[in-house]
Protein backbone atom coordinates (compact mmCIF):
# COMPACT_ATOMS: atom_id res chain seq x y z
CA UNK A 1 0.00 0.00 0.00
CA UNK A 2 1.47 3.19 -0.80
CA UNK A 3 0.39 6.87 -0.28
CA UNK A 4 0.57 9.76 -3.32
CA UNK A 5 2.62 12.93 -2.87
CA UNK A 6 1.98 15.09 -5.75
CA UNK A 7 4.18 18.34 -6.28
CA UNK A 8 2.14 21.39 -8.18
CA UNK A 9 5.49 24.02 -8.09
CA UNK A 10 8.88 23.73 -9.19
CA UNK A 11 11.02 23.42 -12.52
CA UNK A 12 12.20 21.15 -14.96
CA UNK A 13 15.41 22.13 -16.30
CA UNK A 14 16.03 19.55 -19.34
CA UNK A 15 20.15 19.85 -20.22
CA UNK A 16 21.89 17.98 -23.03
CA UNK A 17 23.87 14.90 -22.04
CA UNK A 18 21.91 12.92 -19.76
CA UNK A 19 23.69 9.60 -18.84
CA UNK A 20 22.88 6.60 -21.92
CA UNK A 21 21.62 3.65 -19.08
CA UNK A 22 25.02 1.90 -19.82
CA UNK A 23 27.07 0.96 -17.06
CA UNK A 24 31.02 0.48 -17.26
CA UNK A 25 33.83 0.22 -15.05
CA UNK A 26 36.11 2.59 -14.64
CA UNK A 27 39.25 2.36 -14.60
CA UNK A 28 40.56 2.11 -11.02
CA UNK A 29 42.40 5.74 -9.63
CA UNK A 30 46.14 5.44 -8.37
CA UNK A 31 44.81 8.16 -5.77
CA UNK A 32 41.94 8.31 -3.54
CA UNK A 33 40.99 10.90 -1.35
CA UNK A 34 38.77 11.30 2.33
CA UNK A 35 37.93 14.95 2.45
CA UNK A 36 36.49 16.16 5.57
CA UNK A 37 34.83 18.78 4.20
CA UNK A 38 32.32 16.97 2.43
CA UNK A 39 30.76 16.40 6.32
CA UNK A 40 29.71 19.41 6.98
CA UNK A 41 30.47 20.49 11.06
CA UNK A 42 32.12 17.33 11.65
CA UNK A 43 35.93 18.50 12.94
CA UNK A 44 38.43 15.61 12.34
CA UNK A 45 40.65 13.92 14.25
CA UNK A 46 43.56 12.16 12.19
CA UNK A 47 43.95 8.13 13.21
CA UNK A 48 46.62 7.49 11.05
CA UNK A 49 49.83 9.23 10.03
CA UNK A 50 51.72 9.70 6.54
CA UNK A 51 53.17 6.56 5.26
CA UNK A 52 50.79 4.43 7.61
CA UNK A 53 49.36 0.86 5.30
CA UNK A 54 45.46 1.01 5.90
CA UNK A 55 43.06 -1.61 4.68
CA UNK A 56 39.18 -0.80 3.23
CA UNK A 57 37.38 0.10 6.74
CA UNK A 58 40.17 1.28 8.60
CA UNK A 59 39.43 4.38 10.35
CA UNK A 60 41.73 7.07 8.87
CA UNK A 61 39.90 10.09 11.33
CA UNK A 62 37.16 10.93 13.36
CA UNK A 63 34.89 13.86 14.73
CA UNK A 64 36.34 15.72 17.31
CA UNK A 65 33.14 15.91 19.16
CA UNK A 66 31.84 12.23 18.92
CA UNK A 67 35.23 9.59 18.66
CA UNK A 68 32.57 6.96 17.83
CA UNK A 69 32.07 8.61 14.15
CA UNK A 70 34.67 6.66 12.24
CA UNK A 71 35.24 7.82 8.86
CA UNK A 72 37.18 5.02 6.89
CA UNK A 73 39.41 4.12 3.77
CA UNK A 74 37.40 3.45 0.50
CA UNK A 75 40.79 1.03 -0.77
CA UNK A 76 43.34 -0.85 0.38
CA UNK A 77 47.01 1.15 0.46
CA UNK A 78 49.08 4.04 1.95
CA UNK A 79 48.41 7.54 3.49
CA UNK A 80 50.45 9.22 0.78
CA UNK A 81 49.65 12.68 1.77
CA UNK A 82 47.45 14.97 4.79
CA UNK A 83 46.66 17.77 2.91
CA UNK A 84 46.21 21.25 5.15
CA UNK A 85 45.24 24.69 5.03
CA UNK A 86 45.31 27.15 7.26
CA UNK A 87 45.54 27.08 10.97
CA UNK A 88 46.81 23.56 9.77
CA UNK A 89 43.06 22.39 9.12
CA UNK A 90 42.78 19.29 7.51
CA UNK A 91 41.88 19.97 3.74
CA UNK A 92 41.88 16.25 2.70
CA UNK A 93 43.73 12.70 2.91
CA UNK A 94 45.14 11.34 -0.08
CA UNK A 95 45.78 7.28 0.02
CA UNK A 96 47.50 5.58 -2.96
CA UNK A 97 46.09 2.53 -3.52
CA UNK A 98 47.15 -0.81 -4.01
CA UNK A 99 46.10 -2.84 -7.26
CA UNK A 100 43.98 -5.59 -5.15
CA UNK A 101 41.46 -4.39 -1.95
CA UNK A 102 42.51 -5.66 1.21
CA UNK A 103 39.55 -5.48 3.88
CA UNK A 104 39.07 -5.10 7.26
CA UNK A 105 36.18 -7.58 8.46
CA UNK A 106 33.62 -7.12 10.38
CA UNK A 107 31.67 -9.86 10.72
CA UNK A 108 28.22 -10.90 8.94
CA UNK A 109 25.08 -10.29 10.89
CA UNK A 110 21.55 -10.77 10.20
CA UNK A 111 20.03 -6.78 11.37
CA UNK A 112 16.58 -8.70 11.94
CA UNK A 113 17.60 -10.76 14.45
CA UNK A 114 20.05 -7.59 15.88
CA UNK A 115 18.60 -5.12 18.67
CA UNK A 116 18.86 -1.18 17.54
CA UNK A 117 21.62 -0.71 19.66
CA UNK A 118 24.08 -3.43 18.21
CA UNK A 119 22.70 -2.49 15.10
CA UNK A 120 23.96 1.39 15.86
CA UNK A 121 26.99 -0.58 16.88
CA UNK A 122 27.68 -2.16 13.43
CA UNK A 123 27.42 0.76 11.77
CA UNK A 124 29.83 3.12 13.65
CA UNK A 125 32.22 0.39 13.91
CA UNK A 126 32.21 0.06 10.49
CA UNK A 127 32.23 3.32 9.17
CA UNK A 128 28.61 3.53 7.78
CA UNK A 129 27.16 6.06 10.29
CA UNK A 130 28.48 9.14 8.07
CA UNK A 131 25.53 7.87 5.78
CA UNK A 132 23.03 8.88 8.05
CA UNK A 133 22.31 12.76 7.71
CA UNK A 134 19.90 14.16 10.16
CA UNK A 135 16.94 17.05 9.65
CA UNK A 136 17.33 19.68 10.82
CA UNK A 137 20.74 21.26 9.85
CA UNK A 138 21.38 18.70 6.86
CA UNK A 139 24.70 17.14 8.77
CA UNK A 140 25.84 14.13 9.97
CA UNK A 141 23.27 12.62 12.53
CA UNK A 142 23.82 12.54 16.13
CA UNK A 143 23.86 8.50 17.03
CA UNK A 144 22.71 9.34 20.74
CA UNK A 145 19.45 10.66 19.00
CA UNK A 146 16.41 8.73 18.33
CA UNK A 147 14.85 10.07 15.37
CA UNK A 148 10.93 9.99 14.57
CA UNK A 149 11.52 8.81 11.19
CA UNK A 150 14.33 8.01 8.35
CA UNK A 151 13.32 8.74 4.55
CA UNK A 152 14.96 7.74 1.74
CA UNK A 153 14.36 9.22 -1.51
CA UNK A 154 14.67 7.01 -4.76
CA UNK A 155 13.09 9.72 -7.00
CA UNK A 156 15.28 11.82 -9.10
CA UNK A 157 14.18 14.76 -10.47
CA UNK A 158 17.28 17.37 -10.25
CA UNK A 159 19.21 17.74 -13.88
CA UNK A 160 21.70 15.65 -15.06
CA UNK A 161 21.36 13.45 -11.65
CA UNK A 162 21.69 9.53 -11.72
CA UNK A 163 18.28 7.41 -11.93
CA UNK A 164 17.86 5.54 -8.68
CA UNK A 165 16.65 2.63 -10.92
CA UNK A 166 19.56 1.98 -12.99
CA UNK A 167 22.18 2.54 -10.09
CA UNK A 168 19.60 0.02 -7.71
CA UNK A 169 19.05 -2.64 -10.56
CA UNK A 170 20.20 -5.92 -8.90
CA UNK A 171 20.72 -4.70 -5.37
CA UNK A 172 17.12 -5.74 -3.69
CA UNK A 173 18.85 -8.30 -1.46
CA UNK A 174 21.16 -5.35 -0.16
CA UNK A 175 18.92 -2.89 -0.36
CA UNK A 176 16.36 -4.75 1.69
CA UNK A 177 19.22 -5.59 4.33
CA UNK A 178 19.79 -1.97 4.82
CA UNK A 179 16.29 -0.79 5.60
CA UNK A 180 15.58 -3.94 7.77
CA UNK A 181 18.76 -2.56 9.96
CA UNK A 182 17.82 1.16 9.47
CA UNK A 183 14.52 -0.17 10.78
CA UNK A 184 16.33 -0.78 14.13
CA UNK A 185 17.21 2.97 14.53
CA UNK A 186 13.77 4.34 14.96
CA UNK A 187 10.73 4.00 17.07
CA UNK A 188 8.92 5.35 13.82
CA UNK A 189 8.26 4.81 9.97
CA UNK A 190 10.80 4.25 7.40
CA UNK A 191 9.67 5.90 4.68
CA UNK A 192 11.05 5.20 1.18
CA UNK A 193 9.46 7.31 -2.08
CA UNK A 194 9.86 6.28 -5.96
CA UNK A 195 8.23 8.25 -8.97
CA UNK A 196 4.70 7.80 -9.42
CA UNK A 197 5.50 5.11 -12.01
CA UNK A 198 8.10 3.52 -10.93
CA UNK A 199 7.68 0.07 -9.46
CA UNK A 200 10.97 -1.73 -9.29
CA UNK A 201 11.18 -0.96 -5.40
CA UNK A 202 7.50 -2.34 -5.02
CA UNK A 203 8.60 -5.29 -3.45
CA UNK A 204 10.73 -4.07 -0.34
CA UNK A 205 8.91 -4.66 3.11
CA UNK A 206 9.29 -2.72 6.32
CA UNK A 207 8.61 0.90 4.64
CA UNK A 208 5.92 3.17 4.08
CA UNK A 209 5.94 3.71 0.27
CA UNK A 210 5.29 6.96 -1.33
CA UNK A 211 4.91 7.61 -5.09
CA UNK A 212 6.01 11.05 -5.94
CA UNK A 213 4.79 13.10 -8.76
CA UNK A 214 5.73 16.73 -9.98
CA UNK A 215 8.72 19.16 -10.95
CA UNK A 216 12.25 18.90 -9.57
CA UNK A 217 12.60 19.55 -6.64
CA UNK A 218 9.86 16.83 -5.92
CA UNK A 219 12.45 14.31 -5.68
CA UNK A 220 14.34 16.16 -2.68
CA UNK A 221 13.67 14.43 0.54
CA UNK A 222 13.62 17.90 2.39
CA UNK A 223 10.13 18.20 0.26
CA UNK A 224 8.64 14.74 1.02
CA UNK A 225 9.11 15.07 4.41
CA UNK A 226 7.34 18.15 4.30
CA UNK A 227 4.99 16.19 2.88
CA UNK A 228 4.96 13.58 5.09
CA UNK A 229 6.05 14.20 8.58
CA UNK A 230 7.54 18.10 8.93
CA UNK A 231 10.05 18.85 11.06
CA UNK A 232 9.49 21.15 13.87
CA UNK A 233 11.84 22.50 16.72
CA UNK A 234 13.04 19.65 18.72
CA UNK A 235 12.26 16.84 16.14
CA UNK A 236 14.95 14.79 14.37
CA UNK A 237 14.31 12.90 11.22
CA UNK A 238 17.48 10.63 9.55
CA UNK A 239 17.86 10.82 6.18
CA UNK A 240 19.54 8.24 3.74
CA UNK A 241 20.69 7.84 0.21
CA UNK A 242 19.36 4.85 -1.87
CA UNK A 243 22.46 3.53 -2.57
CA UNK A 244 24.00 4.53 1.12
CA UNK A 245 21.36 1.82 1.83
CA UNK A 246 22.87 -0.89 -0.49
CA UNK A 247 26.44 0.11 1.28
CA UNK A 248 24.85 -0.75 4.85
CA UNK A 249 22.91 -3.54 4.19
CA UNK A 250 26.34 -5.16 1.73
CA UNK A 251 28.21 -4.35 5.08
CA UNK A 252 26.03 -6.63 7.05
CA UNK A 253 25.69 -9.26 4.20
CA UNK A 254 29.48 -9.44 3.58
CA UNK A 255 31.10 -8.27 7.29
CA UNK A 256 32.94 -5.70 4.65
CA UNK A 257 32.59 -1.48 4.38
CA UNK A 258 31.29 -1.18 1.08
CA UNK A 259 32.93 1.69 -1.06
CA UNK A 260 31.39 1.17 -4.35
CA UNK A 261 29.07 3.62 -6.11
CA UNK A 262 27.43 3.62 -10.05
CA UNK A 263 27.33 6.98 -10.93
CA UNK A 264 26.28 9.07 -13.67
CA UNK A 265 28.94 10.92 -15.86
CA UNK A 266 26.84 13.18 -17.82
CA UNK A 267 26.85 16.70 -19.27
CA UNK A 268 27.19 18.68 -22.66
CA UNK A 269 30.82 18.37 -22.19
CA UNK A 270 30.82 14.48 -22.13
CA UNK A 271 31.35 12.30 -24.68
CA UNK A 272 29.42 8.78 -24.92
CA UNK A 273 27.63 10.24 -21.37
CA UNK A 274 26.84 6.94 -19.26
CA UNK A 275 27.12 5.38 -16.07
CA UNK A 276 30.28 3.60 -14.21
CA UNK A 277 30.58 1.75 -11.67
CA UNK A 278 33.76 3.42 -9.22
CA UNK A 279 35.06 3.93 -5.36
CA UNK A 280 34.48 6.37 -3.17
CA UNK A 281 36.79 9.02 -3.44
CA UNK A 282 38.55 8.56 -6.87
CA UNK A 283 40.16 11.46 -8.22
CA UNK A 284 38.07 13.23 -10.91
CA UNK A 285 41.22 13.02 -13.82
CA UNK A 286 40.79 9.36 -13.60
CA UNK A 287 37.06 9.24 -14.03
CA UNK A 288 36.75 11.83 -16.85
CA UNK A 289 40.38 10.61 -18.33
CA UNK A 290 39.30 10.65 -22.58
CA UNK A 291 35.66 11.22 -22.12
CA UNK A 292 35.62 15.26 -22.72
CA UNK A 293 34.75 17.13 -25.34
CA UNK A 294 37.59 20.31 -26.16
CA UNK A 295 37.18 23.12 -24.96
CA UNK A 296 36.86 24.70 -21.57
CA UNK A 297 34.55 22.57 -19.03
CA UNK A 298 33.12 23.16 -16.04
CA UNK A 299 33.49 20.04 -13.79
CA UNK A 300 30.43 19.05 -11.06
CA UNK A 301 30.87 16.48 -8.44
CA UNK A 302 27.41 16.65 -8.18
CA UNK A 303 24.34 17.83 -10.28
CA UNK A 304 25.21 21.41 -11.60
CA UNK A 305 22.32 22.96 -9.34
CA UNK A 306 23.52 21.21 -5.74
CA UNK A 307 27.10 19.88 -6.90
CA UNK A 308 30.43 21.47 -5.99
CA UNK A 309 33.28 22.87 -8.58
CA UNK A 310 36.02 20.25 -8.67
CA UNK A 311 39.41 20.32 -10.88
CA UNK A 312 41.21 17.19 -12.20
CA UNK A 313 43.58 16.88 -8.59
CA UNK A 314 39.96 16.48 -6.81
CA UNK A 315 38.09 13.56 -5.68
CA UNK A 316 34.27 12.27 -6.27
CA UNK A 317 31.82 13.61 -3.08
CA UNK A 318 31.53 11.17 -0.79
CA UNK A 319 27.45 11.65 -1.31
CA UNK A 320 27.45 12.06 -4.29
CA UNK A 321 26.50 9.90 -7.51
CA UNK A 322 27.00 11.86 -10.19
CA UNK A 323 29.47 13.81 -11.91
CA UNK A 324 28.61 16.95 -14.28
CA UNK A 325 30.77 18.52 -16.60
CA UNK A 326 29.21 21.77 -18.20
CA UNK A 327 30.61 24.52 -21.17
CA UNK A 328 32.46 27.20 -18.43
CA UNK A 329 30.49 30.56 -18.88
CA UNK A 330 33.79 32.99 -19.03
CA UNK A 331 32.69 34.63 -21.56
CA UNK A 332 30.52 37.91 -22.32
CA UNK A 333 27.43 38.02 -24.90
CA UNK A 334 26.58 41.15 -26.74
CA UNK A 335 23.00 42.32 -26.48
CA UNK A 336 22.43 39.04 -24.00
CA UNK A 337 19.37 40.10 -23.13
CA UNK A 338 17.63 40.24 -26.57
CA UNK A 339 14.90 37.91 -27.55
CA UNK A 340 15.71 37.24 -31.21
CA UNK A 341 19.31 36.16 -29.85
CA UNK A 342 18.68 34.18 -26.43
CA UNK A 343 16.47 31.35 -28.74
CA UNK A 344 19.25 29.16 -26.76
CA UNK A 345 18.82 29.97 -23.24
CA UNK A 346 16.27 28.77 -21.13
CA UNK A 347 13.92 30.69 -19.22
CA UNK A 348 11.63 30.69 -16.52
CA UNK A 349 9.24 33.15 -17.84
CA UNK A 350 8.57 34.46 -21.32
CA UNK A 351 12.10 36.89 -21.68
CA UNK A 352 13.41 34.21 -24.58
CA UNK A 353 11.40 31.57 -26.09
CA UNK A 354 12.05 28.54 -24.44
CA UNK A 355 8.21 28.26 -22.96
CA UNK A 356 7.30 27.70 -26.52
CA UNK A 357 9.49 24.09 -26.71
CA UNK A 358 8.63 22.81 -23.69
CA UNK A 359 10.62 19.55 -24.26
CA UNK A 360 13.82 20.65 -25.86
CA UNK A 361 17.02 20.08 -24.41
CA UNK A 362 19.73 23.11 -23.49
CA UNK A 363 23.10 23.26 -23.72
CA UNK A 364 23.69 25.75 -20.71
CA UNK A 365 27.07 26.74 -19.60
CA UNK A 366 28.49 28.10 -15.55
CA UNK A 367 27.38 31.86 -17.03
CA UNK A 368 25.70 34.13 -14.43
CA UNK A 369 23.86 36.45 -17.21
CA UNK A 370 24.65 39.57 -14.91
CA UNK A 371 25.70 40.84 -11.34
CA UNK A 372 23.97 41.12 -8.05
CA UNK A 373 20.97 43.49 -8.15
CA UNK A 374 18.27 44.09 -5.73
CA UNK A 375 16.87 41.78 -3.64
CA UNK A 376 12.78 42.91 -4.43
CA UNK A 377 9.80 40.95 -3.52
CA UNK A 378 8.75 39.86 -7.56
CA UNK A 379 7.17 36.55 -6.03
CA UNK A 380 9.24 34.38 -8.96
CA UNK A 381 10.57 32.29 -5.83
CA UNK A 382 7.25 31.02 -4.52
CA UNK A 383 6.91 29.67 -8.11
CA UNK A 384 9.49 27.23 -7.87
CA UNK A 385 9.62 26.69 -3.95
CA UNK A 386 6.80 23.99 -3.04
CA UNK A 387 7.26 23.80 0.80
CA UNK A 388 4.92 25.66 2.62
CA UNK A 389 7.67 28.18 4.04
CA UNK A 390 7.71 32.09 2.30
CA UNK A 391 11.55 31.00 0.63
CA UNK A 392 12.22 35.60 0.70
CA UNK A 393 11.14 36.01 3.92
CA UNK A 394 13.40 33.33 5.10
CA UNK A 395 15.91 34.32 3.43
CA UNK A 396 15.90 37.68 4.90
CA UNK A 397 15.71 36.53 8.07
CA UNK A 398 18.79 34.40 7.45
CA UNK A 399 21.12 37.14 6.62
CA UNK A 400 19.96 39.83 9.46
CA UNK A 401 20.46 36.56 11.85
CA UNK A 402 17.09 37.18 13.16
CA UNK A 403 16.53 33.87 15.23
CA UNK A 404 12.87 33.67 16.36
CA UNK A 405 12.08 35.14 12.88
CA UNK A 406 14.23 31.94 10.97
CA UNK A 407 12.35 29.51 13.31
CA UNK A 408 8.89 30.86 13.06
CA UNK A 409 9.66 31.13 8.92
CA UNK A 410 10.87 27.22 8.87
CA UNK A 411 14.21 26.86 9.37
CA UNK A 412 14.70 23.63 11.00
CA UNK A 413 12.58 22.12 7.72
CA UNK A 414 15.24 22.95 5.03
CA UNK A 415 17.98 22.24 3.59
CA UNK A 416 20.65 24.25 1.03
CA UNK A 417 19.75 21.74 -1.28
CA UNK A 418 16.00 23.13 -1.26
CA UNK A 419 17.20 26.30 -2.88
CA UNK A 420 18.82 25.36 -5.35
CA UNK A 421 15.90 26.24 -8.18
CA UNK A 422 16.21 30.14 -6.17
CA UNK A 423 19.64 30.44 -7.26
CA UNK A 424 18.87 29.16 -10.61
CA UNK A 425 15.86 31.52 -11.46
CA UNK A 426 16.38 34.44 -9.08
CA UNK A 427 16.91 38.00 -10.85
CA UNK A 428 18.50 39.12 -7.92
CA UNK A 429 21.90 36.46 -8.49
CA UNK A 430 21.37 35.53 -4.49
CA UNK A 431 23.76 33.30 -3.01
CA UNK A 432 20.31 31.34 -1.66
CA UNK A 433 22.11 27.92 -0.61
CA UNK A 434 24.78 29.84 1.05
CA UNK A 435 22.61 31.55 2.77
CA UNK A 436 20.51 29.11 4.13
CA UNK A 437 23.73 26.96 4.78
CA UNK A 438 25.18 30.06 7.30
CA UNK A 439 22.11 30.16 8.78
CA UNK A 440 21.37 26.66 9.90
CA UNK A 441 25.49 27.11 10.97
CA UNK A 442 23.88 29.59 13.51
CA UNK A 443 21.27 27.60 14.73
CA UNK A 444 23.26 24.71 15.65
CA UNK A 445 25.41 26.86 17.17
CA UNK A 446 22.90 28.99 19.36
CA UNK A 447 20.02 26.87 19.86
CA UNK A 448 21.71 23.10 19.19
Amino acid sequence: MSTDIKIKKGLNIKLKGVANQEISTANRSKTFAIDPSNFHGIIPKLSLKEGEKVNVGDTVFYAKKNEKIKFVSPVSGVIKEIVRGAKRRILSVKITADQKDSYVDFGVKTPSKLAGPQVKESLLESGCWPMIKQRPYDVVADPSDSPKAIFISAYATAPLTASHKVVLEGKEKEFQTGIDALGKLTEGKVHLSVGASDTFLDQITGVELHKVAGKHPAGNVGVQIAEVDPVNSGDRVWVVSPQDVVSIGSMFLTGKYDPSRIIALSGSQVEGPQYYSVIQGAQMSDLVAGKLKSGKSRMISGNPLTGSAVGPKDSLGFYDDTVSVIPEGDHHEFFGWMPFIGNHKFSMSRTFFSWLSPNKEYDLDTNLNGEERAFVITGEMERVFPMDIFPMQLLKATMIQDIEKMENLGIYEVAPEDFALIDFISTSKIEAQAIIREGLDLMIKEVG
